[in-house]
C-alpha cells in the first residue's frame, strides 16, 4: 500500500484522524489570537479580518479535503464536506452563545459586514443548487456557474469591506453591545512577525487537512459508506475544529465580532470548495455527478444560514435566543436525516 497516494487500511485511517484533529484544533486556537492582533495592528477590523483571514485560513484543511476527494473521483465526499462544514460551523455560534455570560452573542456582536456576509452565503449556496438542477453543461471544462461563484464571493467581500468602512445603517448600541475596538498597545505589535506566524499556522492547518482527506477517502473505500455521509459527519467535523476552537477563544477574549465573523466568513469561503471541486473533478461535471441527498445537504446549509441571518438582524437580548435554539434543532434534525437517507 502506498501510504501517501493509495487507500489506507481502515485502522490506519481512523488512527490518523485523532492526531490530525488535535493538531487542527491547536493551530486554530493560535490562529484566532494571531488574526485578532492583525485586525488591531492593520486596522482591518475584526469583521473583515475574521471573514477573510480567519475564515479562509481555518477552512484550508477542508479545502484540501474537497480537492483531494474530487481528484480521487469521489464527488459526493468532495461537495458534502463543504455543506457539512457550513452546517456544523453554524451550530458553533449557538454553542459559543451558551458559553458567553453576557447578552445574546448575535446581539452583542452587532456588525453590518457579518449580516451582509450571511446573505452572500445564502446566494452562493442557492447558485450551487441551481447548477445541480440544470442539465450538465461545460464551458472550457467548467460549469458556467463555477466562475460565477468565485466572482460573487469576491464582490461580496468587496461589499462587506464597504459596509464596514461606510455603513448605510448602524445597529443600535445597547449595554450588551461589544464594540470592535483595537486592544491597548496594538500599535506596538509588528505586522511582519504576525504575518509570518499566520503563514506558518496556515501551512500546518493545510497539512493536517491532507491527512484528513486521505483518511476520509479511505473510510469510504474500506467501509462502503456513502461519500455524503462521511463528508457530512467525519471530514467536515474534523476540519471544522479550528472554527470551534477559534470561536470559543475569541468569545473568551471578548472579540465577539471576530468570533461571529470567523464562522460567517469561513462558511462563505467553504462554498468555494464546490467551485474548486468542479475544477479538480475530471470525469464529468461535478454538479451532475451529485446525488439528491447532496442537494438536501445544500438546502440544509441554506436553512441554517437563514436562521443565523435572522438572529443577527433581530438581535434578541436574552440568553441563547430563539435563533440559537432553532439552529441546534435544525442541525440535529438535518444530521439525523442524513444518516437515515445516506
Amino acid at each position: 500500500m502506498d501510504a501517501i497516494n493509495g487507500t489506507w487500511d481502515l485502522r490506519l485511517a481512523l488512527a490518523a484522524l485523532l492526531p490530525s484533529a488535535v493538531a487542527i484544533g491547536f493551530l486554530g486556537y493560535h490562529l484566532a489570537r494571531t488574526v485578532d492582533r492583525l485586525a488591531d495592528r492593520t486596522g482591518l477590523g475584526e469583521a473583515l479580518a475574521g471573514a477573510v483571514l480567519l475564515g479562509a485560513t481555518t477552512s484550508l484543511s477542508g479545502l484540501i479535503v474537497t480537492i483531494t476527494a474530487a481528484v480521487g473521483g469521489q464527488p459526493s465526499l468532495a461537495v458534502s464536506n463543504s455543506f457539512g462544514g457550513i452546517a456544523i460551523q453554524t451550530s458553533f455560534i449557538a454553542l459559543a452563545d451558551l458559553t458567553y455570560r453576557g447578552d445574546n452573542l448575535e446581539h452583542a456582536a452587532a456588525s453590518l459586514p457579518n449580516v451582509l456576509n450571511t446573505f452572500v452565503l445564502i446566494v452562493l449556496l442557492a447558485m450551487v443548487l441551481v447548477a445541480m438542477a440544470l442539465p450538465e453543461y461545460s464551458l472550457v471544462g467548467l460549469h458556467p456557474i463555477t466562475p460565477l461563484i468565485l466572482l460573487v464571493y469576491l464582490y461580496g467581500t468587496h461589499l462587506s469591506r464597504q459596509a464596514g468602512e461606510h455603513p448605510m445603517w448602524m445597529p443600535i448600541a445597547t449595554s450588551g453591545t461589544r464594540l470592535d475596538e483595537p486592544a491597548e498597545g496594538a500599535q506596538r505589535r509588528g505586522v511582519p512577525g504576525l504575518l509570518l506566524r499566520f503563514a506558518a499556522l496556515a501551512a500546518g492547518v493545510a497539512l493536517a487537512g491532507l491527512v484528513v482527506a486521505r483518511s476520509g477517502m479511505s473510510i469510504v473505500d474500506e467501509t462502503g459508506l456513502s461519500g455524503t455521509l462521511v463528508g457530512t459527519l467525519v471530514t467536515s467535523g474534523t476540519t471544522s475544529l479550528p472554527e470551534l476552537v477559534t470561536t470559543l477563544a475569541a468569545v473568551r477574549a471578548g472579540a465577539l465580532t471576530l468570533a461571529v465573523a470567523g464562522i460567517v466568513g469561513g462558511n462563505t469561503f467553504d462554498v468555494l470548495f464546490v467551485a474548486a471541486a468542479d475544477v479538480a473533478y475530471r470525469d464529468q461535471g461535478i454538479y451532475s455527478a451529485l446525488e439528491p441527498v447532496d442537494a438536501f445537504a445544500a438546502a440544509w446549509a441554506i436553512a441554517l444560514a437563514g436562521l443565523l441571518g435572522a438572529g443577527l438582524v433581530s438581535r434578541q437580548r436574552e440568553g441563547i435566543g430563539y435563533e440559537g435554539v432553532a439552529i441546534l434543532a435544525v442541525y440535529a434534525l438535518g444530521l439525523a436525516t442524513m444518516v437515515l437517507v445516506s
